[in-house]
């Protein structure tokens, strides 16, 4: 339905162009041609004809095009915010109705001095802040949601690749920009309005997933941005964002054994200043907090007890190598789950009923879905891909006492649509990632992080707010 919409508004916009082509001497069908149109369009307003190649240029083409667009019904003397305004959102309505007024006629190329002259139009104070609001908003949303965009990390989970305070920017050209699935939204808001709350976006109109072409595709230990899967209650492209480390791409074999990462049977990326959890113990009220903090050392405050002289701590080998020392500690345990451990709290995806018992140091293998791999459906392959089945690639799915049902017929495989991804972060102890929550399907990936252009250090003292040693660091 919203097709066929799309395409009779198309039309009319496109028979409002030929009248006006006629009025201004030439060819109706002139108007419609890809690019040679806007060739004429050029010509019309006065603007060199060179300028079509920008049309090529993603993101710039928007900017030549409704400065052609807007200059051209200028050369009819709609000069008036509104129309402007109406011949860029409603323009299927007030181009065919231009067009077949008698009392509309073209006036010359706009952008000349001599039209200028001979039709001064001189814009109010309140009309030149206007647009130049618009301008600026149309700009940098156009940025925003294309080319970059910058994202601050609030977690600990990419110690210490990333830190909490560090702020980013993140290409969305590297992996192609995805276009806006929900487009109608407050301006520089994710999905809640600033000050007032509540929902910052409208889903009156839905875009399905289309990604532009990039430079690239995601390379396995990319650091990626991507929304969070596991949210259902919001659009896609207004879901939280995360950033997690890309350990496993499309038809990877993913395997964990006691904390270490496999992909492909071979040893997988680890971060040099690698994180896991410690349990110390000691006499109550036996550690400094302050020094623990200036050490940077994170302490997970859920679990610790400091009056019991219970401390649950996330360090590096050479963190923990130093604390192990001090003369205070009684006992001192690296906490690595075992394979087949059942504690809840460190319960792996796919959380089987029966079956493997995984956990977070210990799962896999998994394969991760390509597009156009076949699954074989049994009861140890259904936990694993039910959800990307039906929740991801939007089928329904039944099981019955004879077997599976897609879409209502009978199944023993499936095939996927999409590329799925497998992320961590590199704090593999203090990191919700896949092993919660399990694949990122390609249509909620949102860019590749490039660099810090700011770290902000919350627990810093007053001239060392600033990590001066992580501006502009790239990302790896």
């Amino acid at each position: 339905m919203w097709y066929i919409i799309f395409a009779i508004l198309t039309i009319a916009s496109l028979y409002g162009l030929y009248l006006l082509y006629r009025k201004a001497g030439k060819q109706g069908w002139e108007a419609v041609v890809p690019f040679y149109g806007q060739y004429v369009m050029a010509q019309l307003v006065g603007r060199p004809t060179w300028w079509i190649v920008w049309l090529l240029v993603p993101i710039v083409n928007i900017f030549i095009f409704y400065d052609f667009f807007l200059n051209f019904i200028k050369s009819f003397g709609k000069t008036r915010f509104w129309e402007n305004a109406a011949a860029v959102l409603v323009p299927f309505i007030v181009l065919p109705m231009w067009g077949r007024d008698p009392q509309v006629k073209y006036l010359g190329q706009s952008t000349t001095e001599e039209f200028k002259k001979k039709y001064p139009y001189k814009k109010s104070v309140g009309r030149e802040w206007a647009d130049a609001i618009i301008f600026a908003t149309v700009a940098a949303s156009l940025i925003r949601g294309f080319l970059i965009e910058a994202y601050m990390i609030p977690t600990g989970s990419m110690e210490r690749s990333l830190l909490v305070g560090d702020f980013l920017f993140v290409s969305k050209l590297n992996y192609g920009p995805r276009i806006p699935m929900t487009p109608l939204a407050f301006p520089f808001a994710h999905h809640t309005m600033p000050v007032t709350g509540g929902k910052a976006y409208s889903e009156l109109i839905k875009v399905p997933y289309k990604r532009l072409p990039g430079f690239q595709d995601i390379k396995r230990y990319d650091v990626v941005v991507f929304n969070f899967p596991e949210e259902t209650e919001r659009p896609i492209d207004k879901r939280e964002n995360y950033i997690k480390r890309c350990v496993g791409l499309p038809g990877d074999v993913v395997s964990m054994e006691r904390a270490k990462l496999f992909v492909n049977n071979e040893p997988a990326f680890t971060d040099p200043d690698f994180q896991t959890n410690y349990i110390v113990l000691t006499d109550p009220y036996g550690l400094d907090m302050k020094r623990l903090l200036d050490m940077r050392i994170e302490v997970d405050h859920t679990n610790t007890n400091p009056s019991q002289g219970v401390y649950v701590m996330h360090m590096t080998k050479e963190e923990a190598e130093t604390v192990k020392a001090w003369s205070n500690i009684k006992q001192f345990t690296e906490q690595i789950f075992e394979p087949g451990d059942a504690n809840p709290a460190a319960a792996a995806f796919p959380f089987y009923e029966s079956g493997p018992v995984w956990n977070y140091d210990n799962f896999g293998p998994i394969t991760v879905p390509a597009k156009g791999w076949t699954v074989k459906l049994d009861s140890l392959t259904m936990p694993l891909y039910q959800r990307a089945i039906q929740i991801y690639e939007g089928n329904t799915l039944e099981t019955k006492a004879d077997g599976y049902y897609i879409n209502g017929a009978k199944a023993d495989s499936y095939t996927f649509k999409m590329n799925y991804y497998w992320m961590m972060g590199d704090n593999r102890h203090n990191s919700l990632d896949s092993r919660g929550w399990g694949f990122v399907p390609e249509d909620h990936i949102v860019g590749k992080a490039l660099f810090t252009w700011m770290s902000w250090d919350k627990d810093g003292s007053f001239l060392s707010k600033i990590r001066w040693n992580r501006i502009f660091r790239g990302i790896e």
